[in-house]
């Protein structure tokens, strides 16, 4: 990762989902660029632990807290332990999300209702706390032009259909209007609100795409800049939205995908 220009200083950012994978690389970035650490997590403590420790050994300033952002109350908790430790909140990166695969007909309405209840309520239940949070805080003593910032976790399944993964890819379909929809309600008071859609990114939790030789070839032929993406790909994109250099941007998806969502199977005149 680049040298860090504190382009986040004095602001606090809470991240969900940030005990692996993207919701990790994303902490540890806004760390390196001066914020202060709301590290959410549900069930992974140790590794959320761990990046707390090592924010802190590095002079910085961080905080685990457990909460399930499916649940009301958890989030309502979660941002009320924020403001007690920090005082404010300024950035919130809704990053917590869930795969339960299956073809429709084999698909259980509870893994339905799960991945939707995550990824997508999830999504409804963080913005609206952070809605109401920023607009409680004084303009005057906020560390950036805006008044707070949303970021959504998306996925290039918003607009590419999958099939076999029907509940996530509907569930992000509705991520990228909740995000339009939000960005336009909430302009006026000041508040930024984007979403970043990864494509391929290697993290565990499809490791299975990329673990092999075969299969990161098989892979690859999706992608038409050649690689895989790796979760700093996203962290970077995720400050840049959270800082200053992106204040007239609202109410966009930001792909990092490699070029996966401009249909590669058209790249040789289809």
């Amino acid at each position: 990762m680049s040298a860090s220009t504190n382009r986040l200083a004095n602001h606090v950012a809470l991240i969900t989902g940030a005990s692996s994978g993207i919701g990790l690389a994303v902490a540890e970035a806004m760390a390196s660029e001066g914020a202060s650490l709301v590290v959410n997590y549900r069930s992974q403590e140790q590794p959320a632990k761990e990046l707390v420790e090592r924010v802190l050994k590095a002079g910085g300033h961080a905080v685990a807290i457990q909460a399930d952002v499916s649940q009301e109350e958890d989030v309502v908790r979660l941002f009320d332990e924020t403001i007690r430790t920090f005082g404010r909140v300024d950035v919130v990166v809704s990053n917590a999300g869930i795969q339960k695969d299956a073809a429709i007909a084999e698909m259980t309405l509870k893994d339905w209702n799960t991945v939707i209840e995550v990824n997508l309520t999830g999504q409804f239940l963080c913005a609206r706390e952070a809605v109401r949070r920023y607009r409680t805080q004084s303009r005057k003593d906020a560390p950036a032009r805006s008044a707070g910032c949303i970021i959504t976790m998306s996925s290039v399944h918003e607009i590419i259909p999958w099939a076999g993964h029907i509940n996530y890819a509907s569930a992000k379909g509705g991520v990228r209007m909740f995000t339009q929809s939000l960005a336009q309600e909430v302009a006026a008071d000041g508040i930024r609100v984007n979403a970043i859609a990864p494509g391929a990114i290697k993290t565990p939790i499809n490791r299975e795409a990329w673990e092999t030789e075969e299969a990161l070839t098989k892979l690859l032929r999706l992608i038409p800049y050649g690689r895989i993406g790796e979760p700093e790909d996203v962290a970077r994109a995720a400050v840049w939205l959270a800082s200053d250099e992106a204040d007239y941007v609202t109410g966009t998806t930001l792909f990092v995908d490699g070029g996966m969502s401009l249909y590669p199977e058209f790249r040789d005149n289809g």
